[in-house]
């Protein structure tokens, strides 16, 4: 059974996105938020039987796709032939120091994390040059230029370089009617953090520690993100360009190229 998205005020009527990492987590509470909006959705993952569950939803449309494969991405890319919106929210979270970090962990992060970005930009950017209008929006986190946090050496690593990639993509090509923002979430509840928490020595004391960090006492939900990403894809912020919008319950801190306007944050110092 196809179970109806109930459209609220129609904020994304009519609008394409392509969305990675779709299956689970903040992708999927995004897919189901960008639907609900009036957009048309194509929601894409590498795990394609977890993707199914969104079949289920009107307005999206499921793809398989591994976006560290550069054909895969260009395939895509050929066949959709209109894209407003392109939400780049793929990532893997590596548990450790420098020390920790072997070279293959850091190649695999970089490969997942940013050029997995990088691809998927290189793709889609010319057809939005084409309409003259577009908008990209990047998964980043606190926990990269922004903020240090221990035992995610090159997580963080990767994330500040999202927050470039971002910065530098939006200062190209604001005036051809593009603009790229990214959203840097503090600690979500997600079942990939669930995963992490589980597979350390001691569980409990794993998500005690994330919970010490938040002041609120607990952790966003993706779909308290999603919220923030419909406001991004949305006309509502068609002069927003190069923004970093930290998320945490109803926190946020907003900078762009030129300077920084912090609101409140939630994240203990």
């Amino acid at each position: 059974k196809t179970l109806p998205c109930v459209k609220g005020m129609g904020r994304l009527d009519g609008k394409v996105i392509v969305l990675s990492a779709a299956a689970q987590g903040i992708g999927q509470a995004c897919a189901i938020e960008f639907a609900k909006e009036g957009a048309t959705v194509i929601a894409t993952d590498v795990n394609e039987e977890k993707l199914k569950e969104l079949e289920q939803y009107s307005g999206i449309e499921i793809q398989a796709l591994d976006v560290t494969q550069k054909g895969q991405i260009e395939k895509l890319a050929k066949e959709i032939e209109k894209i407003d919106i392109l939400f780049n929210c793929a990532g893997f979270v590596h548990h450790g120091t420098i020390l920790d970090c072997e070279e293959k962990d850091w190649d695999f992060t970089m490969n997942v994390n940013v050029r997995s970005m990088y691809l998927m930009i290189r793709a889609f950017l010319p057809k939005m040059l084409a309409q003259k209008s577009g908008n990209i929006i990047n998964m980043s986190s606190v926990a990269s230029s922004i903020k240090g946090v221990v035992n995610r050496c090159v997580y963080s690593t990767s994330k500040a370089a999202v927050i470039g990639l971002t910065k530098s993509v939006a200062a190209d090509f604001i005036e051809h009617g593009i603009r790229c923002n990214c959203v840097c979430p503090g600690t979500v509840d997600t079942p990939s953090l669930r995963g992490r928490i589980r597979a350390r020595p001691d569980p409990d004391q794993a998500l005690s520690d994330f919970l010490a960090r938040q002041k609120t006492g607990r952790m966003a939900t993706a779909k308290e993100v999603a919220h923030l990403c419909v406001y991004l894809a949305s006309d509502e912020v068609s002069g927003w360009l190069a923004f970093k919008l930290y998320t945490n319950y109803c926190a946020k801190c907003i900078s762009n190229l030129h300077h920084d306007i912090l609101y409140i944050n939630t994240w203990k110092s």
